[in-house]
């Protein structure tokens, strides 16, 4: 199954990962070092990023959105630990 939407937590060099299907189940949840993180989204069908809109989110934004997928950025407060 291919994952509709994707929940991207920033971190130094760790980012953790969590996809979802249509369904809302879970299909993967990984963790990547921060030189994966493109490749592991070249490999990917278009879908929603979910990102915490911190410091670092516009890069990895603007990165993402070139490989073909739709980011969005949240505030914080939208964001569950």
């Amino acid at each position: 199954m291919q994952p509709t939407i994707i929940g991207l937590d920033l971190a130094k060099m760790i980012f953790q990962v969590h996809c979802v299907d249509a369904a809302g189940k879970i299909v993967l949840t990984r963790r990547l070092r921060r030189d994966g993180v493109l490749s592991f989204f070249a490999n990917l069908s278009a879908c929603v990023v979910g990102m915490e809109a911190c410091a670092t989110a516009r890069y990895w934004g603007r990165e993402i959105t070139k490989l073909g997928h739709t980011v969005r950025l949240m505030p914080l407060r939208y964001v569950k630990p």
